[in-house]
C-alpha cells in the first residue's frame, strides 16, 4: 500500500461505513425521535424518505461532477456537508427541521457516495481493484450489523440525539483528509509540468486525441458540460421512482405508489430522448454500451432486492409469528453479516482464479438457494434453520457485490468512473426499494399466512427475483481473458504509449 493510496482507501471505506451506520441506527432512532418531537407516523417516515429521494435523485450527477472536478474534491464537500447536516438533526428544535436537514443529508450523502468508488478506480490499477473493494464491502458488513447495536445503545443512554452526532467525527476527518490530499496531488500533477517530455517523437494533438483509450478532456466549462438537462430528468425520474416504491410499500399507499412510478416512466422516455440527441449525454453511451457494466449492475439490482425484500419478510417473521425481541431476531440473522464481513477478503482471489462469471454464478446460486431454505420454513422453525438460510445469504450476497462492483469500477472508463459508481450506488438503492414493495404487495394478498415463509408468496417470488441475477452473471466477463488482457496490459500498451491513471 503506498502512501498515495492509503488516504483514498482511508476515505473510502469510513465513508461508506458512516452512510451503512446512518441508514441502520436510524430505524432504531425513530420511535423514540417521534415521542420526542410529538410528530406524526408520516412525519417520521419522511425522516427516511426524504434522504432516500434525495440520494437516488443525484447519485450519477454527483459522479459526473467527480470526474469532471475531482472525485476527492467532490467527496471532501459531501463528507463535510454530511457531518454539518448530522449535526445540525441532533440540535434541530422540530420535526419539520429534521426533515428538511436529512433531505440536505441525502444531497451529501449522494455526493460522497460514488467517490468512494471513482476515487478507488483512479488510486488503483485495475486489476488490483478487487482487494480495496472488497475491504470496503466487508466495512459495510460490520456497520450494518453493528448499526441496531450501537444505535440501540445510544438512544437507551443518551437519546436519539446522540444516533446523528455518532458519525459527525470520523465525517469530518475523512472530509478535511480529502481535502488535504487532493490538494497535494494537484501540487504533484502541475510541477512536472515544465520538464520537456521523454518521448523520442511527438503526435500532432489531433493524432494522439484519436488514439487516445480515453475521451478528451472536456473543451466547454460550466453547467453546458455537465449535461443539466439530462441532470434534471434523471433526477426527476429516480426520484419519482424511489417515492413510489416506497409509498407502494404503505398501507393505502398503492395508488399513489403507481402514479408516481408512472411519472418515473414518463421521465425516463424522456431522458432517453434528450440523451440520444446531447451532445455530452449525461450518461456516456460508451459506458452504456458495455456488457459487462451492465450485466454488473443488473446483478447488483437483483441481488439487493432480493435481499432487503427477503430480510423485511423474515423480520415479521421472527418478531410477529415468534414472538422474538428485536435483539433475539438480530441475533437469528447475524450469520449473514459474518459471513459479508469473513467472505468478503476470499472474494478477489475467487475472482482472480475462477474468474467473474463463474465466481458471480456461484454467489447468484448459493443467495437463491438460502432464500428457497428459508421459504420452506413453517412457525415452528428453530434458531439453526434460520441461521444456516442467512449464512447463506450473506455468503451469495457479499460474492455478488464484490464481483459485480469490481467489474462495474474495472470495465469503466477511468473518465467516468465517477458515473460509473453512480450507478452502482443508484442500482443498490432502488434494489432494496423495489424489494420491500414487491414483499409488501405480495405479503398483503396472503393476509393470514404470508408472514409464514412456508404459507405465503412473498418468498418464492423474491427467490425468482435472485435468480435473474444468474443469468446478468453469466454476461460477466470470464477469467482467461481478463488474465490475458492484464498480461499484455503492461508489457505492450497500444500505440505504444504507457497508461496514465489519475487521481
Amino acid at each position: 500500500m503506498t502512501p498515495r493510496r492509503a488516504p483514498v482507501l482511508a476515505c473510502s471505506v469510513v465513508g461508506a461505513v458512516v452512510v451503512a451506520l446512518d441508514g441502520t441506527v436510524l430505524t432504531v432512532a425513530q420511535p423514540a425521535l417521534q415521542r420526542d418531537l410529538h410528530a406524526g407516523i408520516d412525519q417520521v417516515q419522511w425522516t427516511s424518505t426524504g434522504y432516500l429521494v434525495a440520494v437516488a435523485s443525484l447519485l450519477v450527477f454527483a459522479g459526473r461532477l467527480g470526474d469532471r472536478y475531482g472525485h476527492r474534491r467532490v467527496f471532501a464537500i459531501g463528507a463535510l456537508g454530511f457531518a454539518a447536516a448530522s449535526t445540525g438533526i441532533a440540535l434541530a428544535p422540530g420535526i419539520g427541521a429534521v426533515i428538511a436537514l436529512r433531505v440536505l443529508q441525502g444531497v451529501c450523502g449522494a455526493l460522497l457516495q460514488p467517490a468512494t468508488l471513482g476515487m478507488l478506480r483512479t488510486a488503483f490499477p485495475p486489476d488490483r481493484l478487487g482487494t480495496p473493494i472488497a475491504v470496503r464491502t466487508a466495512a459495510i458488513g460490520l456497520a450494518a450489523a453493528a448499526g441496531p447495536l450501537v444505535g440501540g445503545a445510544l438512544v437507551s443512554a443518551y437519546g436519539w440525539r446522540a444516533v446523528f452526532l455518532l458519525g459527525v467525527p470520523p465525517t469530518l476527518a475523512i472530509g478535511i483528509l480529502a481535502l488535504v490530499t487532493a490538494e497535494r496531488t494537484e501540487e504533484r500533477t502541475a510541477r512536472p509540468t515544465a520538464r520537456p517530455t521523454a518521448r523520442p517523437t511527438a503526435e500532432p494533438t489531433a493524432q494522439r486525441a484519436a488514439h487516445s483509450p480515453l475521451p478528451p478532456l472536456p473543451s466547454r466549462s460550466g453547467l453546458a458540460a455537465l449535461d443539466p438537462v439530462g441532470a434534471l430528468l434523471l433526477a426527476v425520474a429516480l426520484g419519482l421512482l424511489v417515492h413510489g416504491l416506497v409509498g407502494a410499500a404503505r398501507p393505502g399507499g398503492a395508488t399513489a405508489g403507481v402514479l408516481a412510478c408512472a411519472g418515473a416512466a414518463v421521465a425516463g422516455a424522456a431522458l432517453a430522448r434528450h440523451e440520444r440527441r446531447a451532445a455530452r449525454p449525461l450518461l456516456p453511451p460508451e459506458l452504456l454500451r458495455s456488457v459487462p457494466v451492465i450485466a454488473g449492475l443488473g446483478v447488483l439490482l437483483a441481488a439487493s432486492a432480493a435481499l432487503f425484500g427477503t430480510l423485511f419478510v423474515a423480520t415479521y417473521f421472527l418478531q410477529d409469528v415468534q414472538g422474538l425481541d428485536p435483539l433475539d431476531c438480530a441475533l437469528r440473522v447475524l450469520p449473514l453479516a459474518v459471513l459479508m464481513v469473513l467472505g468478503a477478503p476470499l472474494c478477489p482471489p475467487l475472482q482472480r482464479r475462477f474468474g467473474p462469471r463463474r465466481t458471480a454464478t456461484a454467489g447468484a446460486a448459493l443467495l437463491t438457494l438460502g432464500m428457497l431454505l428459508l421459504a420452506r420454513l413453517d412457525a415452528t422453525a428453530g434458531a439453526v434453520p434460520v441461521g444456516a438460510a442467512a449464512a447463506l445469504l450473506g455468503a451469495g450476497f457479499v460474492v455478488l457485490m464484490v464481483t459485480a462492483t469490481s467489474v462495474v469500477v474495472h470495465r469503466a472508463p477511468e473518465a467516468h468512473a465517477g458515473v460509473a459508481g453512480g450507478l452502482q450506488q443508484t442500482a443498490m438503492n432502488i434494489g432494496p426499494a423495489l424489494g420491500v414493495a414487491v414483499a409488501t404487495l405480495l405479503l398483503a394478498l396472503v393476509p393470514r399466512g404470508g408472514f409464514v415463509p412456508a404459507e405465503g408468496a412473498a418468498l418464492p417470488v423474491l427467490a425468482v427475483i435472485a435468480a435473474l441475477a444468474l443469468p446478468a452473471a453469466l454476461a460477466l466477463p470470464g477469467g482467461d481473458t481478463d488474465r490475458r488482457r492484464t498480461r499484455r496490459g503492461p508489457t505492450s500498451p497500444p500505440n505504444g504509449r504507457g497508461v496514465c491513471v489519475r487521481s
